[in-house]
């Protein structure tokens, strides 16, 4: 069974509900080594100073922030904890909004709520959140770093959401991402709307596989037991016309 990485508190007004946080996702990622192409062996990589031209102790390694070019301001681990605030093991709600309206462009990382005890507390505010839809916004710390939080009720359970911060968006503005001059014609967008719904459907994430993981995983297995790997060359989409691709998907 998955074991906490967090235990605190969240407190809505007078209200307290002791919690512990367990992980939401669990990252199916294939991971490579970087192997020597020689003789297989696994590469290390080392900490060196390149001003002693030597490896560099763990223990000897702080953490430092450069103002001008090679120039840092060293930070103790105390320091840095400090800068972190005194909130301790509390998730203060502090406002409640429409969970709907927060863009999911905010979210970040996704932890299932927990009840250590006083199950009651807990039970009220998930039943309080489900029932008015709304999301309590606050902050805590983590691993020595200060998060805005979202919790909201998440079927039968609490879940809580770090979120980014506005500063950390990039704007649309900011980027070569505009479409051309032209809109589309009034009987393209027509079809557009035809064509999307009838593709519709009711989301259900279970029917949704990592088709990439499952290729490279089953290449590795080819690869391993000696078989001759065929690599097939991508092509990429032709730029049709647009009202004609539009009828072609609608089979008129």
């Amino acid at each position: 069974m998955p074991r906490s990485i967090w235990n605190g508190t969240i407190t809505f007004g007078l209200v307290n509900v002791p919690i512990k946080l367990y992980s939401a996702v669990e990252s199916k990622t294939v991971h490579f080594r970087e192997v020597h192409a020689k003789d297989g062996a696994q590469i290390e990589h080392r900490r060196v100073c390149p001003k002693e031209d030597r490896e560099v102790d763990y223990d000897e390694i702080v953490k430092g922030y450069e103002v001008p070019e090679d120039r840092y301001v060293v930070l103790e681990k105390d320091e840095i904890k400090a800068a972190a605030g005194d909130r301790g093991k509390v998730v203060h709600l502090s406002e409640f909004v429409d969970a709907a309206e927060i863009d999911p462009v905010f979210f970040d990382k996704t932890y299932f709520v927990g009840s250590r005890e006083a199950k009651d507390a807990y039970g009220l505010l998930h039943e309080a959140l489900r029932r008015s839809g709304r999301a309590g916004i606050g902050r805590f710390t983590f691993h020595d770093r200060e998060y805005l939080v979202a919790v909201r009720a998440l079927d039968d359970v609490l879940a809580l959401h770090t979120l980014r911060f506005h500063d950390e968006l990039v704007s649309p503005d900011e980027l070569d991402i505009k479409p051309g001059q032209r809109g589309p014609a009034r009987r393209e967008v027509e079809m557009a709307g035809k064509l999307v719904e009838s593709l519709d459907e009711d989301f259900r994430p279970e029917q949704y596989e990592d088709t990439y993981r499952n290729s490279v995983l089953d290449l590795i297995k080819r690869k391993a037991a000696g078989k001759e790997i065929d690599l097939a060359a991508q092509e990429e989409p032709e730029h049709d016309d647009l009202a004609a691709a539009l009828e072609a998907s609608l089979g008129s």
